[in-house]
């Protein structure tokens, strides 16, 4: 980790601060500002004129530990590598399984995870898979709650055909126990909801807090561009108060565009890459005819798209992969390039490329080569 000295970077925190200069001291934004006079020893400097500078990208749906099976063992995808993460901009990532709560190990996912933040990034986790209950550590997912520092909150399948179809009676007491745990151990406490194409939507969600006093804001339900009907469903679930997580891919622009047309709070807005996972196609019956992997360059790639065709501001498709999931789920000191924050920062070319990355202070890719590398690759 050295202290560095980022000049003339076109910055957005993600509020955009102009031309600036960003001091870095111990892993943390020491100072922000015009032409900051800093003399320090061991102080390495780096001049980005002509790039823009953004917070680090928090990828809050990735499959680092590994994930798939549908299809059979062969289609299990492999843990990430460190690399991966660095070309794509990301500097936090938040681990989960997926349709296999069987054979995957949680253990095994909180292993990568402490793996990942040696190498460099910084990682949290979700308890459970698809189904309910799904697996835990201690047993309870209040209690890997509550108990493990990682862990801030859990994963169940809705309106899928994977999923276990709970009623809303047992995601009403899931959302209430993730809740309870997580004010015992100071996090938000989130539920992370795959969401299918099924048309019950997002109507079981409404369904298990209806009468209570849970807020929205506990669920974040992904995958919500699925289909359009689904996406409806979640600009009326966000104007109710609740968030919606945008899965990115080719067509991710247009469907900011018809959310920022609705009138929908953008700040309730979010963009994960379900990197590393697995994507399976199927067909009308749902039967398995094809099998892709999750690309966790697809946030870069979508924030890029939304910026050159003008369907948002740049402080706002910044935010969506920053400052809006590291604040609803919770995360310290992430999201912003401001004072006292972790020093995450993207560096990116004018065609808004990745040229460099810095995580947690230290400089992981700098124009266009990859500095550190995972323990095996």
């Amino acid at each position: 980790m050295n202290n560095l000295l980022l000049k003339n970077a076109d910055l957005y925190a993600p509020e955009h601060k102009g031309v600036v200069d960003v001091l870095v001291l111990n892993g943390k934004v020491a100072a922000v500002g015009p032409k900051l006079d800093v003399k320090l020893p061991e102080l390495e400097v780096i001049d980005l004129e002509g790039a823009l500078a953004a917070p680090g990208i928090v990828d809050h749906h990735n499959h680092f530990g590994g994930a798939g099976g549908e299809g059979g063992f062969n289609f299990r995808t492999p843990p990430a590598q460190l690399s991966t993460f660095v070309k794509a901009g990301i500097t936090t990532a938040v681990g989960l399984l997926g349709t296999d709560g069987i054979s995957r190990s949680l253990v095994e996912l909180l292993a990568k995870a402490r793996a990942l933040d040696i190498e460099g990034l910084s990682t949290w986790i979700y308890t459970g898979a698809y189904q309910l209950p799904g697996p835990t550590i201690t047993g309870k997912v209040g209690s890997d709650i509550a108990w493990i520092d990682k862990i801030i909150g859990c994963k169940m399948a809705l309106s899928d055909h994977r999923s276990s179809h709970p009623a809303a009676e047992t995601i009403r007491a899931l959302v209430s126990e993730v809740r309870v745990s997580a004010m015992l151990a100071g996090k938000k406490g989130v539920v992370c909801v795959h969401m299918g194409s099924e048309p019950t939507g997002l109507d079981p969600l409404r369904a298990a807090i209806k009468d209570s006093e849970v807020p929205p804001t506990h669920f974040m339900p992904t995958h919500v561009t699925r289909n359009r009907t689904l996406l409806d469903d979640t600009i009326a679930w966000i104007k109710e108060g609740g968030l919606g997580d945008i899965t990115a891919h080719d067509d991710t622009w247009e469907c900011v565009a018809h959310v920022v047309e609705s009138g929908a709070d953008l700040t309730h807005v979010c963009f994960s890459s379900d990197g590393n996972g697995s994507m399976p196609k199927f067909d009308e019956k749902k039967n398995l005819i094809g099998m892709g992997v999750g690309d966790p360059a697809s946030i870069l790639a979508a924030i890029g798209d939304c910026l050159r065709h003008e369907v948002v501001s740049a402080e706002n498709a910044f935010a969506f992969a920053s400052t809006n999931p590291a604040f609803w789920l919770g995360l310290p000191g992430k999201g912003k390039v401001e004072k006292n924050y972790d020093a995450d920062i993207m560096v990116l070319n004018p065609d808004f490329t990745l040229r460099s990355l810095v995580a947690r202070g230290r400089v992981m890719m700098r124009d266009g080569q990859v500095l550190v590398k995972g323990t095996f690759e």
